[in-house]
């Protein structure tokens, strides 16, 4: 050890000494321009320098240049300032008197990134450089590997659509090491109020700066999302790339707000997951193998996504179980805590700004209380005109098939509405669908509307189209027309309790209206029972959801006792009372006071009386109170 201490020291002392002497008799002119000639020679880059230049060979070795511009391609706007650029010099053949690049230093660089409406970009020199540098048997090798940039900022235009985008804070570390014909780049950078952690790798740079097929990986992190693609890339006519791909958010609604997408509706769109195998063409993306989660809902399938101008979306999922409570939540017909429609405006933003084309299965279905079995729907969304259809669904017992529109004008909705149900549970399907929770049994449904409006009372109002039900052996709650027939049969004036208690059960049930702004005219009910038959006839106002109606119900016995009836009031509790002229006709006792009273020869007392029995009449006055004096004549009198 002794021995080879010396000549070891010896070395390293001639070394120093030709570092120092290097320090002094180096051609400074000289260096300037050899490390300018290599960043042009690699970037393909003009270097014009308007500050001062540093050069240190002790205790490091480097050349920084102050308030640089490098443009290139013939462009007068420099693509890249720097404020300080600083090339690290290789420090042997610095002894030699040669000037060789190790690594780039970009402190606070300002990057200007211009895409042309063909494709290309100021920055297209740089790549063409970059790759005829890198090419084996290159007369230009790269002479250095890796570029650092610390707290930078990079602006980006696009001319064909007038987007911009700014990066900023940039901290980057750019690396091809010569020896290597990979690279990567790896670092942070801040954007649209988020810290960005980023990196990218290309298995064979040369390859993907020569539009040749390359492998690689890119991973990008922030709080709203996280994305990450491993797999190829090619850009030989248009930019292809093929791979597997992985996006995960806890928020898609804040995701497509970060990232200026539509946001759609106003509920759910919260957690979301995907991962599937991804091939890129241009703007198109297609998806296959896909797995994706949303809000809790998992299915598989197949995606397309393509912005040429408009974005535009088709897929075709299956799933075992979807949950579409979150996206109507916010979504009230009847306003808050009380009986009427809401008057809330529409907000119709979402269907203006992607065309969208959906194929959805689902084994179970659930739309707020609604429970649905198999499902299968199609959704279409294009230039703000909605159409959904059911090609078939399993729902209240029975299935369910129809289509379901909406076209935007301005900030009214248009809606049209067709759906068809067949045996199914009227008691179920009428309570959620329309409100009525009188009815029960099964049955088929028909309902074809058109309605216009800016909110739902908007749409009640215009409401126009026609409903049918045809059911059978159920019941109608709210009265019990047997056993009130009966009694009203025996005893006319005898009150017949209260009429609205019981049900009054069917064998077969009939009920066809027609609407027209907001109302509804019965043009066919009829409840056909065991022992009694009901028909009605009338209007009810869908906008004060109120009845105005008359009826008619009959005993099926050989008497056949009819009674006129009225219903009137709300839809979920109106007033059902019978026709009190009806009830005195059939009253002996009271019939022959009713025919005086009409032919106007009974007088008052008459009148009097057939008006308490039939509570129509008005109330006398009151008398005045009895004074002292009219009392002591009263006296006398008697």
């Amino acid at each position: 050890m002794k021995r080879l201490g010396t000549p070891i020291a010896a070395l390293l002392g001639v070394a120093l000494i030709a570092l120092i002497a290097t320090s002094w008799l180096i051609n400074r002119d000289a260096l300037r321009k050899a490390v300018e000639a290599q960043i042009r020679d690699v970037t393909g880059l003009e270097l014009n320098v308007a500050g001062s230049i540093d050069i240190s060979v002790l205790p490091a070795s480097y050349i920084s240049f102050h308030d640089v511009g490098l443009k290139g391609g013939g462009t007068s706007t420099p693509a890249l300032q720097v404020d300080v650029l600083t090339a690290n010099l290789r420090l042997l053949p610095l002894l030699l008197q040669r000037f060789e690049i190790a690594d780039l230093m970009l402190l606070r660089p300002r990057i200007h990134v211009s895409l042309k409406p063909d494709g290309e970009s100021n920055w297209t020199p740089f790549i063409q450089t970059i790759a005829r540098t890198m090419k084996p048997g290159a007369e230009n090798q790269v002479s250095f590997s890796e570029i650092r940039i610390q707290d930078g900022v990079l602006d980006y235009e696009d001319a064909a659509t007038r987007a911009t985008e700014k990066l900023e804070d940039i901290d980057l570390s750019l690396a091809w090491p010569s020896i290597s014909r990979s690279f990567a780049a790896t670092g942070q950078f801040d954007w649209r109020g988020e810290r960005v952690d980023g990196s990218i790798s290309f298995s064979d740079f040369v390859a993907a700066l020569s539009g040749d097929r390359s492998g690689l990986k890119a991973r990008i992190a922030s709080a709203p999302l996280k994305l990450a693609f491993d797999g190829s890339v090619a850009n030989r006519t248009s930019p292809m790339m093929e791979g597997t791909l992985t996006v995960d958010s806890p928020s898609l609604r804040n995701a497509l707000r970060w990232t200026g997408q539509p946001q759609p509706g106003s509920g759910g769109f919260g957690r979301f997951a995907l991962k599937a195998r991804a091939n890129v063409v241009g703007a198109s993306i297609a998806l296959t193998n896909v797995n994706v989660e949303l809000d809790g809902n998992a299915a598989e399938g197949v995606m397309t996504y393509a912005n040429n101008g408009r974005q535009t979306l088709q897929a075709t999922l299956a799933a075992d179980a979807l949950d579409f409570t979150p996206y109507i939540s916010t979504f009230r017909l009847l306003a808050s805590g009380a009986r009427d429609w809401n008057r809330q405006l529409f907000d119709l933003n979402g269907l203006s700004t992607t065309d969208l084309d959906m194929r959805l299965s689902a084994a179970k279905l659930t739309v707020g209380p609604t429970k649905l079995g198999r499902t299968a729907i199609g959704a279409n969304l294009r230039n703000g005109t909605l159409a959904l259809s059911v090609g078939e669904a399993q729902v209240y017992g029975g299935i369910a098939k129809g289509s379901f529109g909406i076209a935007r004008s301005d900030t009214v909705a248009d809606i049209k509405a067709q759906f068809q149900f067949t045996d199914v549970d009227l008691q179920a399907c009428a309570t959620e669908l329309f409100g009525l929770n009188k009815l029960s049994g099964r049955g088929n449904i028909n309902v074809s509307l058109l309605a216009s409006g800016s909110s739902p009372f908007g749409l009640v109002q215009s409401l126009d189209g026609s409903a049918t039900v045809t059911g059978h052996d159920g019941a109608i709650a709210g009265f019990n027309a047997e056993q009130l027939l009966k009694r009203l049969e025996r005893r006319p004036l005898s009150g017949g309790g209260n009429f609205r208690n019981g049900s009054t059960p069917y064998t077969n049930l009939t009920i066809a209206v027609k609407f027209s702004d907001g109302i509804a005219t019965a043009e066919d009910i009829r409840v056909e029972g065991p022992a009694a038959k009901i028909t009605l006839t009338g209007t009810a106002s869908v906008p004060t959801r109120e009845y105005d109606m008359k009826g008619v119900a009959s005993l099926n016995s050989a008497s056949g006792f009819e009674l006129p009836f009225v219903v009137q009031g709300p839809w979920d509790d109106p007033l059902i009372f019978p026709d009190p002229e009806s009830l005195i006709r059939r009253s002996p006792a009271s019939a022959p006071l009713l025919d005086m009273l009409k032919d106007r020869k009974g007088g008052d007392a008459v009148r009097s009386a057939i008006e308490r029995i039939t509570g129509s009449g008005k109330r006398p006055a009151p008398t005045e109170a009895p004074t002292a004096e009219n009392s002591k004549e009263t006296a006398k009198s008697n």
